[in-house]
């Protein structure tokens, strides 16, 4: 979702972000929240004077650090309200009694700002759908409209102030763009620090492989991209062999058919042919020595059929008319077809005997 602007965390400047976040775009920078902390500080001194500055408690207060920024990058709610004051923005408390007398639904919303501790991050509606701009995550997390009332739910029960941002928020590219499609989204982004053990213990395994002689002796720790992958390059695989087992099973059963007569013909020719010293193997014949069986059968066959013509011609004293002739030739085939079928019956029967 490279169309949602969304800042990673760096250092503790996660009010920044928070707020770069909800208005989807580089407005606020470190000095420049600061700044407003700073002109903050300065009217809680101008207020605290007004009661004399030689009272104890502008002592006290003049001895304290700031309240609205830290040096680690924390800054205050009243920082951030001022600063979206700037973009005509309100935080309102959610489910304060004020909210709750508004009667609005939080689907109805635009965005909210979620606080915990240090900690500040947005979750806004971006087009027709929500999101979790939390800087911690390695991008965007899609919220649905179902689950958006328990997550704000989840959040209150674990600690969280939630404020309601009101007011328009400024264009942006994003939102205009979602409102024409919707996200799908297939894997939800990890914390940040969770990504990156996960890559570093990928890394130790593998590096423990190749000091221990052996390239991944025990199994990386692998993310759900990876996990996805694999799963759906072995059900590829599986789908593969079966494909060739079919298409195994269907060669053989061709093969069996194509080859049942054809290798009850050829037993019985090998079977019929005379043993000598010269066969390297009893009962074997090469494809030379089987095709010239074939043809030796074949113009057997041929000749005692032009022997039975001829005879014929010798014996009898006028020529067979066509109808006779016919008969003849048939006579003669079905001769060729019974002395073929006792030669195969002969030479089977032989080579069952040795």
């Amino acid at each position: 979702m490279e169309v949602i602007f969304h800042e990673k965390q760096e250092g503790s400047l996660c009010a920044q972000h928070c707020l770069n976040n909800l208005l989807q775009g580089e407005y606020f920078s470190a000095v420049d929240l600061s700044s407003i902390a700073m002109q903050l500080d300065e009217q809680e001194r101008i207020r605290m004077a007004e009661g004399g500055v030689g009272t104890e408690d502008y002592r006290t207060f003049i001895q304290q650090p700031s309240g609205n920024m830290d040096d680690s990058g924390f800054f205050s709610i009243q920082v951030l309200n001022d600063a979206l004051r700037v973009w005509g923005l309100e935080l309102l408390i959610f489910n304060s009694q004020e909210y709750r007398n508004r009667g609005i639904d939080p689907i109805n919303e635009r965005a909210f700002i979620c606080n915990y501790k240090d900690h500040w991050f947005t979750v806004r509606k971006l087009g027709k759908q929500w999101f979790n701009l939390n800087s911690l995550l390695t991008g965007p997390e899609l919220i649905s409209d179902t689950y958006l009332a328990l997550f704000l739910a989840q959040l209150r029960q674990e600690g969280y102030s939630i404020f309601v941002v009101k007011g328009d928020l400024p264009d942006c590219e994003s939102d205009q763009l979602l409102q024409m499609v919707l996200v799908q989204q297939l894997q939800r982004p990890r914390l940040i620090g969770e990504d990156a053990a996960a890559r570093d213990q990928r890394v130790q395994r593998s590096e423990a492989g190749i000091e221990g002689g052996q390239l991944y002796d025990s199994p990386a720790v692998m993310d759900e991209d990876e996990e996805n992958f694999q799963k759906a390059l072995a059900l590829s695989r599986q789908q593969i062999d079966m494909e060739d087992e079919e298409a195994d099973l269907r060669r053989a059963i061709q093969l069996s058919m194509q080859g049942g007569h054809e290798s009850e013909f050829t037993e019985s020719l090998v079977s019929s042919t005379p043993q000598t010293s010269g066969n390297s193997k009893p009962g074997t014949l090469t494809s030379e020595e089987l095709r010239q069986k074939r043809q030796a059968y074949f113009e057997k066959f041929k000749m005692e059929h032009l022997r039975s013509e001829q005879l014929k011609q010798t014996t009898s004293a006028q020529p067979l008319d066509s109808e006779d002739k016919g008969l003849s030739e048939e006579k003669v085939l079905k001769a060729a077809t019974n002395m073929s079928l006792d030669t195969g019956e002969q030479s089977s029967n032989s080579a069952k005997k040795n």
